[in-house]
């Protein structure tokens, strides 16, 4: 990474607090101390680094978290990712496609609950990106229908669509564009994601931002990623300006090339965010109910997320990625177990006028940096 200090690994160790100043400072980590960072080990050295990660938060966001509704759409995928449940050749889990009349109830019944944004998500569906564009109608009424309905803003990860699309999405009330990554090295990402190309989906990315959208990108940890690989995906997150980052750990799905493959331990997700909020201190950070449920929320606020995402309501047959029904029925993965949790750790849901104005705020600086990017052409 830029700019970074060159240090010794075994002075690392030895060095932590100069190391916590200098992340404090915001200065870049080199290979190295991103290395040694994700794999610390001292509890108190773990701590400091939460701690620092938690202070960095309330500095930009206050005592507030917010809170994502999540409406998986469509379980059919175009794709063949080795690591997903609803990879297309995977005959061990249910398809489903959910009717406009069912996603719309579902958002009513979130948008009532209290949450700030409905997240319409969905495999690649053939469905949707079929060639006479009749799928991407559906899509774009859909998202306008949701958005007048709610009120709220909306997240929408059809996968790679063109920018034309990106642009009625826009038009029609969308406000994110969900599009992961889940490596920024070419040669993971062509074995996680075979038959897929890095640089069309990456340029999804920056074709939504010049449509107006704000972009959600993501990282997968625990399938063969190296610290260098970190490093290279927070430099590629910084250069495309992410405004929201997700890291989840890999839960093996079965039926899956990757099913036999043991999850990494919990601490590296949580290690991850924890630097991703020191890296990108105004931006969103989630912290996921989708890989432990309502248990692993605690620990992930802890190490500095400032969004709760995957909030599902009970009753409507729908699930979730990486854990598809985990705590969803039982009630556990409502704003009701989520308030609960944020009670315990002097945290509270933020209003909805208080996402608006960050919305607002980061929107103009998207807008910005276009402007400039244009007249530096």
């Amino acid at each position: 990474m830029t700019n970074a200090l060159k240090v010794n690994d075994a002075d690392i160790g030895h060095n932590f607090e100069a190391l916590l100043s200098k992340i404090k400072a915001g200065e870049d980590l080199s290979t190295a101390e991103m290395s040694f960072l994700l794999n610390l080990q001292d509890e108190g050295q773990i701590e400091a680094l939460f701690q620092q990660a938690r202070h960095v938060r309330r500095k930009s966001f206050g005592t507030e978290i917010f809170m994502y509704g999540f409406i998986y759409a469509s379980t059919y995928c175009r794709n063949d990712c080795r690591f997903c449940l609803f990879r297309r050749s995977n005959s061990q889990t249910t398809r489903y496609r959910k009717s406009k009349q069912e996603i719309m109830a579902a958002a009513t019944r979130l948008a009532d609950s209290g949450v700030h944004l409905v997240d319409l998500t969905m495999g690649e569906d053939p469905d949707i990106l079929n060639g006479d564009g009749a799928g991407f109608d559906r899509l774009v009424d859909l998202v306008a229908s949701l958005q007048q309905q709610t009120g709220l803003p909306i997240m929408v990860s059809p996968g790679v669509v063109p920018a034309a699309v990106l642009q009625q999405l826009a038009a029609a009330g969308a406000v994110w564009y969900a599009c992961y990554q889940e490596t920024h090295d070419p040669a993971l990402f062509k074995k996680l994601r075979p038959g897929q190309d890095y640089h069309s989906r990456m340029q999804t990315k920056v074709d939504a931002h010049h449509c107006g959208l704000l972009v959600e990108e993501g990282l997968l940890c625990g399938v063969g990623e190296t610290p260098d690989h970190i490093a290279q995906s927070l430099d590629v997150i910084k250069e495309v300006g992410a405004d929201q980052i997700r890291v989840m750990n890999f839960v093996p799905q079965p039926g899956t090339p990757m099913a036999k493959q043991a999850p990494p331990d919990p601490l590296r997700e949580t290690l991850i965010i924890a630097i991703l909020r020191l890296v990108f201190p105004d931006r969103l950070i989630p912290a996921s109910l989708d890989v432990a449920g309502i248990a692993g929320l605690r620990s992930r606020l802890n190490a500095g997320a400032n969004v709760v995402t995957s909030i599902v309501p009970p009753g409507e047959g729908l699930v979730g990625v990486a854990q598809h029904s985990l705590n969803i029925e039982e009630g556990g993965r409502t704003t009701a177990a989520v308030q609960s949790v944020l009670q315990t750790l002097g945290l509270q849901p933020a209003t909805r006028k208080a996402y608006q104005s960050w919305l607002k705020r980061r929107q103009q600086v998207v807008a910005d940096l276009q402007l400039r990017t244009e007249a530096a052409c």
